[in-house]
C-alpha cells in the first residue's frame, strides 16, 4: 500500500484546508486510513480515522466539531476538511493504514506517506 499526502499550506486562523491521501497498491478495503499530526518537538499524534469499509469515522477530542474525515472509493482518496484552524493545529499531517481493529495508536499503523505541512498563524 502506498499514501501520498498533499494540500497542507499557510493559513490564518479561522481558516479552512483541506488535506488529501491518495492510496494505491494492493486491495485495501480492508484497510483503516488514519491520519496523524507531528508538531516540532512532540509526539506524533492520532488525528481521526475512516475504515474503507463501511466508512465508520472516529475523531480526537482536540479536533472534533472542526475536522471531518471522508473518503472517495472512485478517486481512492481520503480527505481530511479542517475548519476553524487553530495556531495549535500547526503540525506536519500524515496519512496511514493499518489492517488492526485499533485505528488510535500509531504503532499500529503499517504503510506511512510522506507528510504534508500545516501551518497556522495567528
Amino acid at each position: 500500500v502506498q499514501l501520498q499526502a498533499s494540500g497542507g499550506g499557510l493559513v490564518q486562523a479561522g481558516g479552512s484546508l483541506r488535506l488529501s491521501c491518495v492510496v494505491s497498491g494492493r486491495t485495501f478495503s480492508s484497510y483503516t486510513i488514519g491520519w496523524f499530526r507531528q508538531a516540532p518537538g512532540k509526539e506524533r499524534e492520532f488525528v481521526a480515522a475512516i475504515r474503507w469499509s463501511g466508512g465508520s469515522t472516529y475523531d480526537a477530542d482536540s479536533v472534533k466539531g472542526r475536522f471531518t474525515i471522508s473518503r472517495d472509493n472512485a478517486k481512492n482518496t481520503v480527505y481530511l476538511q479542517m475548519n476553524s484552524l487553530k495556531p495549535e493545529d500547526t503540525a506536519v499531517y500524515y496519512c496511514a493504514a493499518t489492517r488492526s481493529s485499533s485505528y488510535y495508536p500509531k504503532e499500529r499503523y503499517d504503510y506511512w506517506g510522506q507528510g504534508t505541512q500545516v501551518t497556522v498563524s495567528s
